[in-house]
C-alpha cells in the first residue's frame, strides 16, 4: 500500500520546474499533499504540475523569481487563497544557468554581478520563502532547504555557489531555533552531484568518470533518492530532527580524497 504521509497537507516547492524540485513535488503529491509548484520558468512548472495531475494528484502552478519579495508574497498568497495554509516548505530554487553558474569560476576574474545574483537566488530566495510562509504555516509544520556538498568542502571553482550553500546551513539552524517552540522543524539536505539529464548533458565523459571515482558506492544519487530524503524530513517520522543538515552523496565525503591527491601528484 502506498504511503500517504501528507494527506490533507499543503506543500510549497520552489525550483520545482525540473530536476530535484520536480521530483520532490511529485513525491509529496503522490503521498497526498496539495502542492504549489513554483518556478521562475512557467513552462517547467506547468510540466511538473501536469505530471502530478496525470497521476491523480493536485498541484497549482506558481511563477515566481524567489529573489523578488513582491513576487514571493504574491505567490504565497495565491497558494493560501486556494488551500488556506502551507504545511511544508521545500526551498530548493538555485541559480544554475550558464550565464551565472557557468561564470562562477576563478575569484580573481569573478564578476561581482555573478556573486550577487547567486546570493540573491540561493540565499535571499530561501530567506524570503521562509519569511512569507511562517505566518501561514501551522504549528508542527516543516521546512526543508536544499544546500549542497559544495557547502562543506572547497573546490577550484564555484566559490559563490559554495558560499551561498554554506550560508544556508547556518540559516537552517536559525530557522530551527526561531520556530522550534511552535513545533516547526527546519532541516537541510546536502546532495552531491545528482545525475539529472541536464547534469549529464553538461559534463564530459571524463568529468563523469572523475565524479564516479570519488564515490564509495557504485551508483550516483538520483532525483528520486533526494526526494525520498526530503519527504522523510518533511513528515512526522522525523519529528525529532531539526536544525540538521543531512548529506546525501553516495559516500563522496566519507573518505580521504585520494582521487584528487593523485591528480595533484600527476601535475607537471
Amino acid at each position: 500500500m502506498e504511503s500517504r504521509r501528507f494527506d490533507g497537507r499543503v506543500a510549497l516547492v520552489t525550483g520545482a520546474g525540473s530536476g530535484i524540485g520536480a521530483a520532490c513535488a511529485a513525491r509529496l503529491a503522490a503521498e497526498g499533499a496539495f502542492v504549489g509548484v513554483l518556478d521562475v520558468r512557467t513552462a517547467g512548472a506547468r510540466a511538473t504540475a501536469a505530471a502530478i495531475h496525470a497521476q491523480g494528484g493536485t498541484a497549482m502552478v506558481l511563477t515566481c523569481d524567489v529573489s523578488d519579495e513582491k513576487q514571493v508574497q504574491e505567490a504565497v498568497a495565491t497558494l493560501v487563497e486556494s488551500f488556506g495554509r502551507v504545511d511544508v516548505l521545500h526551498s530548493n530554487a538555485a541559480v544554475l544557468d550558464p550565464a551565472v553558474y557557468g561564470r562562477d569560476r576563478e575569484l580573481e576574474t569573478l564578476d561581482v554581478a555573478v556573486w550577487d545574483r547567486t546570493m540573491e537566488v540561493n540565499l535571499r530566495g530561501a530567506m524570503l520563502m521562509v519569511k512569507h510562509t511562517m505566518p501561514v504555516m501551522p504549528d508542527g509544520g516543516a521546512v526543508v532547504l536544499t544546500s549542497s556538498v559544495s557547502a562543506l568542502v572547497g573546490d577550484a571553482a564555484h566559490a559563490a555557489y559554495g558560499a551561498s550553500k554554506a550560508a544556508l546551513i547556518g540559516f537552517t539552524r536559525y530557522v530551527a531555533t526561531m520556530y522550534g517552540s511552535r513545533g516547526i522543524r527546519c532541516n537541510a539536505v546536502a546532495p552531491a552531484l545528482v545525475l539529472t539529464e541536464a547534469a549529464q548533458r553538461a559534463m564530459t565523459p571524463a568529468q563523469l568518470a572523475d565524479k564516479a571515482a570519488e564515490r564509495l558506492l557504485p551508483w550516483a544519487c538520483s532525483v528520486q533518492d533526494v526526494a525520498n530524503l526530503v519527504a522523510f524530513l518533511a513528515c512526522d517520522e522525523s519529528r525529532c530532527l531539526t536544525g540538521q543538515t543531512l548529506v546525501i552523496d553516495s559516500g563522496t565525503l566519507a573518505h580521504r580524497p585520494q582521487h584528487a591527491v593523485e591528480r595533484w601528484r600527476s601535475r607537471p
